[in-house]
């Protein structure tokens, strides 16, 4: 993508600009965001519960329930970046890490790659928060968790994704259950 213009850099994608032709032959712009991925964790207490936070988001003015999560900082490695945020954002150290999927976040404007582990064999410890963060650690029930999607109080993409997946595949794999 060389003939694309760089509109912006943030701290964490970049927003490029490039002219492409359309079906009609008419050249239109498009605009899309690059961004180099994230680390999605899906934390299993010994005991069953998922380990949820709330986050407060600032681009939709809300706390959200969603799993910890965070962008990739490289050179860093999609596992790197789930365990280093895992700590971070619940304190939590995962005895196992393994991917369960990967799927973009936003196709139709962003190159995020979001990459989901499991986590298990969790033990506690403090919580590392970036200057600004605030998060509470709100383990949960599986199944109340499946039903906060079913409520309506579960809107997050990558939580509803990586919650369902595992119920529909990880656990009938024979992953953590």
């Amino acid at each position: 993508m060389s003939d694309a213009e760089l509109i912006y850099t943030g701290r964490k994608f970049r927003l490029m600009k490039r002219e492409l032709p359309g079906s009609d032959g008419q050249t239109r712009p498009y605009e899309y965001v690059v961004h180099d991925g994230a680390g999605v964790i899906l934390p299993i207490l010994d005991d069953g519960r998922v380990v949820l936070i709330r986050n407060h988001r600032v681009a939709v003015a809300q706390d959200l329930l969603e799993l910890p999560a965070g962008c990739v900082e490289p050179p860093e490695s999609p596992l790197e970046c789930a365990r280093r945020e895992l700590a971070e954002e619940t304190g939590y150290q995962a005895g196992r890490l393994e991917p369960l999927l990967s799927f973009y976040s936003t196709p139709g404007m962003c190159s995020e790659l979001m990459h989901v582990f499991l986590a298990t064999e969790l033990k506690p410890g403090p919580t590392r928060l970036e200057p600004g963060e605030d998060i509470l650690v709100e383990p949960m029930e599986y199944a109340d968790a499946l039903h906060a999607i079913s409520a309506g109080r579960i809107i997050d993409a990558k939580t509803i994704v990586a919650l369902l997946y595992y119920e529909r595949f990880g656990r009938r794999e024979g992953k953590h259950s």
